[in-house]
C-alpha cells in the first residue's frame, strides 16, 4: 500500500483543518455577497427569478444529492459492487426526464401566473381560491424538510468523526453553524451561488478518488481479480451474495425474486425529481426558458460522472481496503480511501466535499420551509397586505428556527441511529417530500382534469404512505406469517408503493370531482401554452 509522505511542517490534522477553514470561510463570504442581492421576498426565496443554466443546473444537483451520495452511495459500491449503478440508471432517468419532461412546461406556467414558490404555482393552476392547497402543501413541507434537513445534520455528525474523529455532536454542531450563518443573510441566491461551488467541488472529489484508486490498484485486471476473491457477484448486476460480517455464505447470490426486488428499489430512487419543491423551485429561478437545454447536458453529464464515480469508489475501496472496513462501517470508505492515500490537505477538502453535500441540501431545504409559512401561509393567506421589509425579516427568522428545529432532529437521529446507514436515514426524508409532491405535480403539467381536491388527497396519502411502508407495512405482513412479502416489501423501499398510491389517489379524486373541474375555466389553453409556448 501506498504512504505518501506527510514532509509538510503541519501537522496532518491542522491540514486538514485549514483545507475546512478555507471551504467555510468561501461560503461565508458568498452569505455576505448575497445578502447585498437581497432587496425583496422574490429575490430571498426565487433569486429574482435571474438565475443562469449553469447556477440553476449545478444547485439541483448538489442540492438533489445530499449526504447520500459522498457517504451512503460510496458506501452502497462498497457494500453491493456493481449492483450499486442500479441507483445511477435510476438517478439518470429521475434527473433527464425532470429537465426535459416537466422543466420547460413549468418555467412557463409559473413565469404566466407569476410563481414564486410550488404552491404559489399549484394554487394558480388547479383555480384552488380557499387556500386548503397551499396550506397541505405547506404543512407537508413544514413536516418533512426538517425531517430531511435533520438526517444530513445526522450525516455531517458522521462526517467529522470518519474524517477526523470528532464527537458525532460536535461535528454535527459546526456544519450546523456555517450553514446557519449564510443561508439567513443571503437567502436563495446565496444557495444557489453556494451551490455551484459546493457541486464543483462534489463532482471533481468524485471524479479523481477512483483514479487514486485505479493507480494504487495497479490496474483494472488487478481490481476484478481482487473483487472475484471476495464475492465474484460484486462484479454482478444482480449484486453480491449474502454476507454476515464480511464473510459471504457460499453458493448465494444470483437473480432471485428478492434481488429483483432490491433492483426495482434502487432504479425508482430517481422518481424524487420528478416534482420535488426543493428541486423545481431551481426551475422558477431561471432567467428564461433557454437556459433548459443547456441546463440539461450540465445537469446529465454531472449526474452521470458523479454518480458513477461514487459507486467506483465503493467499489474501488472494496479491494483496496476489505480487510480494513467492515460492512457496516461501509459508509467510511470515503473518508479512509482519502485519508490513506492523499495528502491531508487535500484529504481535508475531501471533508470539505462532504459538508459540501450536506449543506446543498440542508440551506435548499430551509428555505423552501421558510417560503412555505411565510410566503404561502403568512403572506398569502393572513396578511396579503404585509411590506417587503417585514417579510424579509420574518423570513430570515423562520429560517432560523426552522434551522434550530432540523438541528434538533438530527442530534435526535444520533442519538438513536447513529449506527443506521446514513443511505437510509436520508431516504426516508426524500421519499417523504417525493411521495407528497410528485405525483401531483405531473398530472398538474399533462392531465387537465386534475383538481384541487385531487391534489390534496394525493398529498394526504402520499404524506402517510411514506411512513406507514416505512414503519408498519411489513410488521403487518410478519405478523400474519407472510415474511417473504415482508421482505421483498423492505428491498423495494418506500417510494415506488408511495408514489403509486398518490398518482392513483389523485386520478380517482379528481374524476369524482365535478365541482372542481368545473372550475379549471382556461386550463387546457395554459397546459397547451406550456406544451407549446403559443398562447
Amino acid at each position: 500500500m501506498l504512504t505518501i509522505a506527510r514532509r509538510c511542517p503541519i501537522d496532518p490534522n491542522a491540514q486538514k483543518i485549514l483545507a475546512i477553514a478555507l471551504y467555510a470561510a468561501i461560503l461565508l463570504a458568498i452569505g455576505y455577497f448575497a445578502s447585498k442581492k437581497m432587496h425583496d421576498i422574490k429575490d430571498y426565496f426565487a433569486g429574482g427569478k435571474n438565475m443562469g443554466f449553469l447556477a440553476v443546473a449545478f444547485s439541483a444537483r448538489a442540492t438533489g444529492e445530499s449526504a447520500w451520495l459522498l457517504l451512503g452511495l460510496t458506501g452502497m459500491g462498497f457494500a453491493l459492487g456493481v449492483q450499486a449503478f442500479w441507483v445511477v440508471l435510476g438517478e439518470l432517468v429521475g434527473v433527464a426526464g425532470a429537465w426535459l419532461f416537466m422543466a420547460r412546461r413549468f418555467k412557463r406556467l409559473t413565469d404566466q401566473y407569476d410563481s414564486i414558490t410550488v404552491p404559489d404555482y399549484l394554487e394558480s393552476r388547479l383555480r384552488d381560491n380557499s387556500h386548503a392547497l397551499r396550506m397541505v402543501a405547506a404543512c407537508a413541507l413544514l413536516v418533512f424538510v426538517p425531517i430531511y434537513a435533520g438526517s444530513q445534520v445526522f450525516a455531517s455528525g458522521g462526517a467529522f468523526n470518519n474524517f477526523l474523529g470528532w464527537n458525532h455532536y460536535w461535528g454535527a454542531a459546526f456544519g450546523f453553524a456555517i450553514v446557519l450563518i449564510y443561508i439567513t443573510q443571503g437567502g436563495f441566491t446565496a444557495v444557489v451561488w453556494s451551490d455551484v461551488f459546493q457541486g464543483s467541488l462534489m463532482f471533481l472529489g468524485l471524479v479523481a478518488l477512483p483514479i487514486v484508486g485505479l493507480m494504487e490498484m495497479g490496474g483494472v485486471t488487478n481490481i476484478i481479480d481482487t473483487l472475484k476473491s471476495i464475492d465474484p457477484h460484486l462484479l454482478a448486476l444482480h449484486g453480491p451474495g449474502e454476507a454476515t460480517d464480511g464473510i459471504v455464505t457460499p453458493g448465494t447470490g444470483g437473480w432471485t425474486t428478492l434481488s429483483i426486488y432490491h433492483v426495482i428499489g434502487l432504479s425508482v430512487i430517481g422518481i424524487g425529481f420528478w416534482g420535488s419543491p426543493q428541486i423545481f423551485v431551481r426551475y422558477i429561478s431561471m432567467k428564461s426558458e433557454k437556459s433548459i437545454l443547456p441546463g440539461t447536458i450540465t445537469a446529465v453529464i454531472w449526474t452521470l460522472l458523479a454518480d458513477s464515480g461514487a459507486v467506483l469508489v465503493g467499489i474501488i475501496g472494496r479491494a483496496l481496503m476489505n480487510d480494513q472496513i467492515a460492512l457496516p462501517d461501509k459508509e467510511s470508505v470515503l473518508p479512509l480511501m482519502s485519508d490513506a492515500y492523499l495528502l491531508p490537505f487535500i484529504s481535508g477538502l475531501y471533508i470539505a466535499m462532504v459538508l459540501s453535500a450536506i449543506m446543498s441540501t440542508i440551506d435548499s431545504l430551509l428555505v423552501l420551509a421558510s417560503s412555505a409559512a411565510v410566503r404561502d401561509y403568512w403572506q398569502r393567506t393572513r396578511h396579503p397586505d404585509m411590506d417587503n421589509a417585514r417579510l424579509m425579516n420574518m423570513s430570515r427568522l423562520l429560517t432560523l428556527i426552522l434551522a434550530l428545529i432540523a438541528f434538533m432532529v438530527g442530534i435526535g437521529l444520533l442519538m438513536h441511529n447513529k449506527d443506521k446507514p446514513i443511505f437510509w436515514v436520508i431516504l426516508f426524508g426524500w421519499s417523504g417530500i417525493a411521495a407528497t409532491f410528485c405525483p401531483t405535480m405531473i398530472l398538474s403539467l399533462y392531465w387537465p382534469k386534475f383538481t384541487a381536491r385531487g391534489a390534496i388527497a394525493a398529498m394526504i396519502a402520499g404524506m402517510l404512505s411514506v411512513p406507514f411502508f416505512s414503519f408498519l407495512a411489513g410488521r403487518i405482513l410478519e405478523s400474519l406469517g407472510q415474511e417473504d412479502y415482508a421482505s421483498y416489501l423492505s428491498k423495494l423501499d418506500v417510494i415506488l408503493p408511495s408514489f403509486i398510491i398518490g398518482f392513483t389517489v389523485a386520478i380517482v379524486v379528481s374524476l369524482l370531482d365535478k365541482k372542481g373541474q368545473a372550475k379549471l375555466t382556461g386550463v387546457k389553453e395554459d397546459l397547451n401554452f406550456a406544451k407549446t409556448g403559443k398562447s
